[in-house]
């Protein structure tokens, strides 16, 4: 089977669901330059020249007016794939995306559907504080909206599809470091390659998907922060002990059946996320593991995250400030005796 980066698993999930269907098109900052870089990541590269500037549309730099219209053109029939090229941007778009987008389904009784997808490059690349947050927990606690996390080029194609399909907003996540390609490396990024069928294929929402098995204690992540432990995973395996790897996938839908599966087999739990620990992700998944499996657990849930503090602009410092695999490591040893 051929193998494809993230970023290429996504420029074929754009692609082949454009030519499905005339009423998806994509929107965003530099992605409709003929010619050019295909936006900051280079993942529409190509398309604009393929398809026109109808359906790659280049806007002004204004996150707000992007959201405004990918909402509109969702009402009235279409499904706008809208890119911002940092996940820092979308907090300028807050109201289109959380009281707009998010709630006209329920205000209007279900007549109006809002299917669009927001592509959101997560993470930190060495760009410091307004460049390098991961703002997924802002939006898992907003009803209404979808939340999408992958992290290999199979899972990334298959989400990426069936968020397109969705009559309902869909905010997809990326992390910058997994896209693969030209200076990922430089910044510390992974060259993460995956087997992706030729074939069509879709992943449903809220399916997680176990990247490790082990028996000795459980470690939830996402994004990049699955590739990190599953190097911490390699790691203890070396001193006899046994992790399994939960990817949740999707945030919202949440797959909490295979968790607390997982954490009812090891009784053992480590929450690994790249964000700010207070208020994070993992909490909620701490608060759901311990209201419906405490009986099972052995030791004390474990969070593994960034310090409360913003991402630094030098490099060392962020090292410092992002979960590392050492990290993982130590977190796992506390519990596992």
């Amino acid at each position: 089977m051929r193998q494809l980066t993230i970023s290429e698993a996504i420029r074929e999930a754009l692609r082949e669901e454009m030519l499905r269907d005339e009423s998806v098109f994509l929107i965003g900052e530099d992605i409709g330059i003929e010619g050019g870089f295909g936006g900051p990541f280079g993942v529409t590269k190509g398309l604009a020249e393929e398809f026109g500037h109808e359906r790659v549309r280049d806007t002004p730099i204004s996150e707000s007016a992007i959201m405004g219209v990918a909402i509109g053109a969702a009402m009235m029939g279409m499904r706008p794939v809208a890119e911002v090229q940092y996940g820092d941007f979308i907090f300028c778009a807050m109201d289109e995306v959380v009281n707009q987008a998010a709630k006209l389904r329920y205000m209007s009784g279900g007549q109006v559907n809002i299917p669009m997808v927001i592509r959101i490059p997560t993470g930190a690349t060495r760009r410091g504080a307004q460049h390098a947050q991961s703002p997924e927990a802002f939006f898992v606690h907003v009803p209404g909206l979808k939340v999408v996390a992958p992290c290999t080029p199979y899972d990334v194609k298959g989400l990426l599809k069936t968020a397109i399909r969705d009559d309902n907003p869909v905010l997809f996540f990326e992390h910058k470091l997994l896209y693969g390609g030209r200076g990922y490396r430089a910044m510390g990024g992974l060259e993460v390659i995956s087997d992706v069928p030729e074939e069509e294929y879709l992943i449903p929402f809220g399916l997680a998907d176990v990247k490790r098995k082990g028996d000795d204690v459980t470690i939830v992540s996402k994004l990049l922060m699955v590739h990190k432990s599953l190097v911490a995973s390699q790691n203890l395996e070396k001193e006899g002990i046994s992790v399994e790897i939960v990817d949740p996938r999707t945030l919202v839908p949440f797959d909490k059946d295979t968790v607390i599966e997982s954490v009812k087999k090891t009784g053992r739990l480590v929450i690994v996320e790249e964000d700010a620990k207070t208020g994070g992700w993992g909490a909620e998944i701490a608060a759901l593991v311990a209201e419906e499996a405490i009986d099972y657990l052995d030791a004390p849930i474990m969070r593994v995250s960034a310090f409360d503090t913003p991402i630094p602009a030098s490099p060392p410092l962020e090292d410092y400030v992002i979960p590392d695999e050492n990290r993982i490591v130590e977190a796992v040893k506390k519990i596992v005796k």
